[in-house]
């Protein structure tokens, strides 16, 4: 039987992706669509996709398909070919990455879920399909320079703390589900005014218009393509480029630049930085910012207890891993920030 999922270690995976010379692609791209079948869809396109080298993860939904991915540039031809064959993917738009070395990601993950994106809505009324109206980069930087505006960043905390576009509300949530509601509370005597919303790839928003309009809002607007396809239409057209900083990605590169100013700061001396970076503590794992100095210091991990903890023998982790709490352990994505006393491991 043909192998419809990925069978080699992680750590294996990484390390063929990091030596690999091989020119790669990596884009995105949704389709708000109903899959009758989705398990079966998804061993089709696992199979399909595979045969030409395809990484990355992609998320299917009987609401429909969110990706992204990177393929090898000698098969994107054949990728679009496997996507125009399936009717409701035909000609879907491509986001192609800004700054892209080829290694965004390691292994081929397609998964069935609920929804292709979490949003918490239960209204059997609330349509996804009656979204706002698409914007162009142009049109986006006509509408967002008008005085009454409202620009709304509908992604997570940490992705804006890196970069966003002049003048956003940039709400503090942790997650799109959680955002949702804080957005309709924060806007609710504004019903009448022009709001554009933008996120990542456009995935996010479409969803968020949306529901902004079933809650009575007029005038609701969303960055086609979001930031990906807005950066490239700025670069081809000269246009004035309205975004700020680095636009955060889910994949191993963490982040694209689009403009030079760094808007953030290590979250372990404050000095101006808007790297991402993981602890490199696996039971710690925490997302967070961290300048080469930071790295130095502290072995690419968030704290000294975690640079201690790592250097212990194996088996000695597995025995306290569970009795020591981390940043990881205690914040969530992004919220951690050093403490005031950083704490060495005590394991007597």
């Amino acid at each position: 039987m043909r192998k419809l999922y990925n069978r080699i270690n992680r750590e294996e995976l990484i390390q063929k992706m990091v030596h690999s010379t091989e020119p790669r692609t990596t884009l995105s791209f949704y389709k708000y669509h109903k899959i009758e079948n989705p398990p079966f869809f998804r061993n089709y396109l696992y199979e399909k996709l595979d045969d030409i080298q395809t990484l990355g993860r992609i998320y299917l939904a009987k609401e429909g398909i969110n990706g992204q991915i990177s393929v090898p540039d000698q098969n994107i031809d054949s990728f679009k070919t496997i996507m125009d064959d399936i009717e409701f993917l035909k000609g879907i738009r491509l986001n192609y990455a800004i700054e892209d070395d080829g290694k965004s990601f390691f292994k081929l993950i397609i998964k069935v879920r609920k929804k292709i994106v979490a949003d918490g809505i239960e209204d059997p009324d609330f349509d996804s399909s009656d979204c706002g109206i698409h914007l162009n980069a142009r049109e986006f930087n006509e509408l967002a320079s008008k005085k009454d505006t409202i620009i709304v960043d509908m992604r997570n905390h940490y992705e804006s703390e890196v970069g966003h576009f002049e003048n956003a509300i940039l709400p503090q949530a942790v997650t799109f589900r959680e955002e949702l509601p804080m957005v309709k509370e924060m806007l609710s005597d504004q019903k009448e005014k022009d709001i554009i919303m933008y996120c990542t790839g456009g995935i996010r928003c479409e969803k968020a218009s949306a529901y902004l309009k079933h809650a009575g809002f007029k005038n609701v607007y969303q960055l086609n393509g979001g930031i990906i396809e807005y950066a490239r239409q700025v670069h081809e057209q000269s246009l004035e480029n309205k975004f700020l900083g680095k636009n955060f990605v889910f994949d191993e590169r963490l982040g694209e630049r689009i403009s030079d100013e760094i808007i953030s700061r290590c979250h372990q001396c404050g000095t101006p930085c808007d790297s991402h970076v993981n602890c490199k503590n696996d039971q710690c794992h925490i997302l967070f910012i961290q300048c080469p100095d930071c790295a130095k210091k502290y072995e690419n991990c968030c704290s000294r207890r975690c640079a201690d903890f790592i250097k212990l023998d194996h088996q000695t982790q597995i025995q306290l891993k569970t009795m020591i709490e981390f940043n990881g352990s205690k914040f969530s994505k992004g919220r951690y920030k050093a403490l005031g006393k950083d704490e060495a491991l005590n394991v007597s």
